[in-house]
């Protein structure tokens, strides 16, 4: 397994749901302010405080915070059922929060689409990995490019050079990302030919097709062998190496703590702690609630 050294400073490791959800409010209101004094370098690149989110008369998050520093690789652990999902749904806006807010690079994005979301510069993965079955490997990747000349009919009519120029341009960089996660001889490939893992690499490939600034993954080693885990490992460690900033959902403790700077921990839908991965590993309330101990 990959080793990697915390680069992020060191925090608390027990966190209560009001406190954190009241110093992250804080945050929030002071990133928002006009005459805030905290330098963007400060800023926390992903940012949510308070989100509640109830089904019927069960509240799957409960004021639940959490921060991700530009440059980590941040995990999200917990139980079964604790809304690890739930949140990720929330902080790409896939459902509306009853309550809570949601800064990404400082700027509210609760009230935005998914793909306005993703045109900022925050995309996501899936716990089952969504490839478009009946396209190529590489049609799955070309799909992902922000802000093409021809997506504009009228482009299309007297554009058609730079149009081609971008293709040529898109299919060289994708060839590019598909070599560095082994997934190049496979190419023209459909997808569907594709094992579970070999469709989480390609998953993470495309998201990287739309030039992200924060990749949410949500269990990329779930069901994957333990050879192309280390494969995955080792991009997201490289991809973070070229500034890409990382938060991840995942049960692989070994994953967890051998890729991430700090750990967020839910329970029943509330934040329970977080800390640096030694820190989290020796907390009596997660080892009681995570780990049964």
């Amino acid at each position: 397994m990959v080793d990697k050294s915390p680069k992020s400073p060191d925090f608390p490791t027990d966190v209560a749901a009001e406190t954190q959800g009241e110093s992250l409010a804080d945050v929030l209101s002071e990133v928002e302010d006009i005459g805030t004094s905290m330098a963007p370098s400060q800023l926390p690149l992903l940012a949510a405080g308070g989100l509640v989110k109830s089904f019927g008369g069960i509240r799957a998050v409960d004021n639940v915070s959490i921060e991700v520093a530009k440059g980590s690789i941040t995990g999200l652990i917990g139980p079964n059922g604790a809304g690890k999902t739930t949140l990720f749904n929330l902080l790409s806006n896939f459902i509306h929060p009853d309550k809570g807010r949601v800064l990404f690079d400082g700027e509210p994005i609760q009230n935005l689409q998914p793909h306005q979301i993703a045109q900022r510069g925050m995309v996501r993965t899936f716990q089952v990995a969504r490839a478009l079955s009946r396209l190529s490997v590489m049609e799955n990747m070309l799909l992902a490019v922000q802000k093409q000349t021809g997506e504009n009919f009228w482009n299309t009519w007297f554009r058609g050079k730079q149009i081609r120029a971008e293709e040529r341009q898109q299919k060289e960089r994708a060839m590019t990302i598909l070599e560095s996660i082994g997934l190049a001889h496979m190419a023209n490939e459909y997808a569907g030919a594709l094992s579970g893992g070999q469709r989480k690499l390609l998953e993470m490939g495309r998201a990287l097709m739309a030039n992200p600034q924060l990749i949410l993954l949500d269990e990329p080693a779930a069901g994957v062998n333990p050879t192309l885990i280390n494969q995955i490992c080792d991009r997201i460690l490289t991809w973070n190496r070229e500034g890409i900033t990382f938060l991840i959902i995942e049960h692989n403790m070994d994953v967890i703590m051998s890729l991430c700077d700090r750990v967020w921990v839910l329970a029943e839908g509330r934040n329970l702690a977080a800390g640096t991965p030694a820190e989290i590993q020796t907390n009596s309330q997660v080892l009681e609630a995570y780990l049964g101990q």
